[in-house]
């Protein structure tokens, strides 16, 4: 999540340095063979052009809103996983009747939960966005897209930690654990009937989290609304410069001699700022698609964990507490 009011200029050539000068090369191409070769049946009338724009901007607009419903449903999800897992530390420290010892094993096994969560969440898919090399360089560099497997480690028992790596979902054995001890302790007469059940309704509640969280992690945003929307922004962007060849010649007919020639120069930016605007609208929503992917938009969940960790530690009354993630860039995974 980019947490700095204004979006740096070195981010955005990150995103659009390749497109603007691809952009700036095309429309000086076309406009050079049509003032220098006079290929004059190049153009097209520009009222077509402006009914497709508009068409492509709807079209662009129904993907971001699309797109940003999932980012903020993804950070509502984690709002919850971080309030449950307050409540479950205060009912573990107020209802399990045993030792400090077994009070941190359940609650560092929550933690333990959180960030296995994360991991799975943050490995590429199919249809994971793939950027330019210069900010896929600047993420590797983070080493936040492809977390270590081994961040659970420290919160649970080496024999647990060697049982999750042969699981295909660790998340869900960890929360099948949690279950596991409670019935323990409910056979040893530490918790009763009824904290047990307030214990598994909030259990219930993490697999419903993490389940929404799969469920957008794992259903690519509809393909048919993506990859129409990139090509119907690339189609516009294309017959842009043959549509303002006829408004500038008509300009310049009326214009006398000493500003004709500067004229002629207006063409190449005002299409390539039409062309980065219209790029750029596209690329925001296809940074938004999905949340999880570690990428400068997305959901900072390494901050979220690190947050809970900090609170459910706290609530143990541990001093050697982690200080809170700090941004990269100003970005925070």
């Amino acid at each position: 999540m980019y947490i700095k009011r204004n979006i740096g200029w070195g981010l955005i050539l990150r995103y659009v340095w390749k497109n603007v000068i691809f952009f700036t090369l095309y429309s000086i191409s076309i406009f050079s063979i049509y003032h220098f070769l006079e290929w004059k049946f190049i153009s097209i009338p520009f009222q077509p052009l402006s009914v497709i724009g508009i068409a492509v901007a709807f079209y662009i607009g129904f993907k971001n809103s699309q797109s940003y419903d999932r980012f903020w449903e993804a950070r509502k999800i984690w709002g919850g996983i971080i309030n449950y897992s307050r409540t479950w530390g205060n009912q573990v420290l107020c209802l399990v009747e045993d030792d400090k010892k077994t009070k941190q094993v359940l609650i560092y096994r929550h933690i333990a939960w959180i960030n296995a969560l994360r991991i799975q969440l943050r490995q590429p898919n199919s249809f994971s966005l793939k950027e330019n090399a210069t900010l896929e360089k600047l993420f590797e560099k983070h080493g936040e897209q492809k977390p270590p497997c081994d961040a659970t480690k420290h919160f649970i028992s080496e024999k647990e930690y060697t049982d999750l790596t042969q699981r295909k979902n660790p998340a869900t054995h960890i929360i099948k654990n949690q279950g596991l001890h409670l019935k323990q302790l409910l056979e040893e007469g530490k918790i009763t009937e009824f904290d047990k059940q307030l214990f598994h309704n909030i259990l219930e509640e993490f697999y419903n989290l993490q389940g929404k969280c799969e469920r957008i992690k794992n259903t690519p945003f509809p393909r048919q609304y993506a990859y129409f929307s990139t090509l119907f922004t690339w189609i516009f962007i294309l017959l842009l410069p043959f549509g303002l060849l006829n408004i500038f010649e008509n300009e310049l007919n009326e214009m006398n001699h000493d500003i004709k020639q500067w004229f002629i120069l207006l063409m190449v930016p005002l299409s390539v700022l039409i062309s980065w605007f219209f790029s750029t609208m596209e690329k925001i929503g296809s940074n938004s698609e999905d949340p999880f992917e570690g990428r400068a938009n997305d959901v900072p969940m390494t901050a979220l964990c690190k947050t809970i960790e900090i609170d459910l530690r706290d609530m143990l009354d541990e001093t050697n507490l982690p200080e809170k993630e700090k941004p990269k860039d100003n970005i925070l995974y």
